[in-house]
């Protein structure tokens, strides 16, 4: 299977091929459901590997809400020895059948008057004041009681090892040991300490183990219901929910519970494929969601973007737009007030006098626009008379000034000296002068 069948980008692929060179595990499936689960972190992926190996929670584990483990029967294979000290009392294996009966029948009325006895009496194991203490108290005695070569025993709560199984999809082999019980102490010694016992198990599933005799193990043992020991139970995730698929009471052999177990395992393996396929699947919609999400999230943007520069040109052309009509109305205006002013100044501008004046001065005006305008002042007149007609000329422009041609000069229409008459301005008889716009 390659990076593009299992729909990983290349460095995705990478964290999988390094998680299975740090871990040894072989399926590149369960690496990337692994990484899946952690978020493609792989050193907190690589952590939990260890733990788990090592016994130890993970992220995952929790003490609260527990799965429900589904007990049902006909979900079992259940194989039950008779006890070793049995065998020997009368009828040997014929007898420890009937004995076997009248036990059950015996169990069955036990457990109605248990019941009822609950009702007036409190029985101490019931109450879970530290699981995992409990737990780590059992490892302590097994070590030291039977030493230290068996399976990896899981360091956790009964909830917290139910968690890790569901979410590792692990399979889950619970041991329920019974104190001062000689085939529970002959369990230990030789089956979990067997070489090929602990491989299988450490290889294959995770193994939790817990004394009857504690909080946490009589609730155990109450939930999976066992009536001798010593007592294994295998749970595995089945159709959704945690299954016990396997129970083993009472004494058995190394190669007999490897068998047993192989062949469990076996009949439930396809459980754990679906499950992981099914994962597989609503991880790969999820991340489908999340790409189309992003991909709508970014279009939405985009749009977004788009949108605000729309806007953001419209307001521009439209204050480029406004500010034009204000200058219109600032242009409309400067020019109403320019003709108000030229019609008031047109009543302060002498009458033309007769030619044959003898203080007459002919001045000939060159246009800007090159058209010529000719009119007769008194050489009495000011300077501003001679302005004040321009100005008022209906072809003038705004702002101009006035120039004699030779000597080239400017006549100055400002201050004190419009008042100079044309005589002290030099204008005699006949002068040429050029009217220049100023705003041209």
């Amino acid at each position: 299977m390659d990076n593009h069948d299992m729909g990983l980008t290349q460095d995705q692929t990478d964290k999988v091929l390094q998680l299975q060179d740090l871990t040894g595990i072989d399926n590149m499936a369960v690496c990337r459901d692994v990484l899946q689960r952690h978020n493609w972190d792989l050193e907190a992926a690589v952590q939990d590997q260890l733990n788990i190996r090592e016994g130890r929670p993970t992220v995952f584990a929790s003490e609260h809400a527990p799965p429900m483990v589904v007990t049902d029967a006909i979900s079992q294979h259940v194989f039950i020895s008779p006890p070793s000290q049995n065998l020997n009392r009368w009828g040997g294996t014929i007898g420890y059948i009937v004995s076997f009966v009248f036990h059950i029948c015996y169990d069955t009325l036990s457990s109605i008057f248990r019941i009822t006895y609950r009702w007036f009496w409190y029985n101490p194991r019931r109450q879970v004041t530290n699981p995992v203490g409990d737990v780590m108290n059992f490892i302590n005695y097994f070590n030291a009681t039977f030493g230290n070569r068996h399976p990896v025993f899981y360091q956790g709560s009964y909830s917290q090892v139910l968690n890790d199984a569901k979410q590792e999809l692990k399979f889950l082999l619970v041991y329920l040991h019974k104190d001062n019980n000689t085939d529970c102490n002959n369990f230990c010694r030789t089956i979990l300490g067997n070489p090929a016992v602990i491989d299988y198990i450490n290889t294959n599933m995770l193994f939790w183990a817990c004394s009857i005799s504690s909080g946490e193990g009589f609730r155990v043992s109450q939930a999976l219901r066992e009536s001798s020991y010593p007592f294994l139970g295998l749970i595995v995730l089945k159709e959704s929910r945690m299954t016990i698929v396997f129970r083993q009471e009472g004494p058995v052999e190394p190669a007999q519970l490897i068998r047993r177990l192989q062949s469990v395992i076996e009949k439930n393996e396809a459980s754990i494929i679906a499950a992981r396929a099914d994962r597989m699947e609503r991880s790969f919609n999820q991340s489908l969601r999340l790409q189309q999400d992003e991909a709508y999230m970014q279009s939405l943007i985009a749009d977004q973007e788009k949108e605000r520069l729309r806007c953001q040109e419209l307001q521009r052309l439209e204050g480029e737009e406004e500010k034009k009509r204000q200058l219109e109305i600032e242009e409309q205006e400067r020019k109403q007030k320019i003709l108000e002013e030229k019609e008031a100044t047109l009543e302060r501008v002498p009458s033309e006098p007769p030619s044959d004046h003898p203080q007459t001065v002919r001045l000939l005006f060159k246009m800007p626009d090159g058209s010529r305008l000719e009119r007769r002042f008194l050489n009495s007149h000011q300077i501003k008379d001679v302005y004040n007609f321009i100005f008022c000329y209906p072809g003038s422009p705004d702002k101009f000034e006035i120039a004699t041609n030779f000597p080239k000069r400017t006549l100055d229409c400002e201050g004190d000296k419009k008042f100079i008459t044309l005589k002290d301005a030099g204008l005699n008889k006949g002068e040429v002068l050029f009217i220049y716009d100023l705003e041209s």
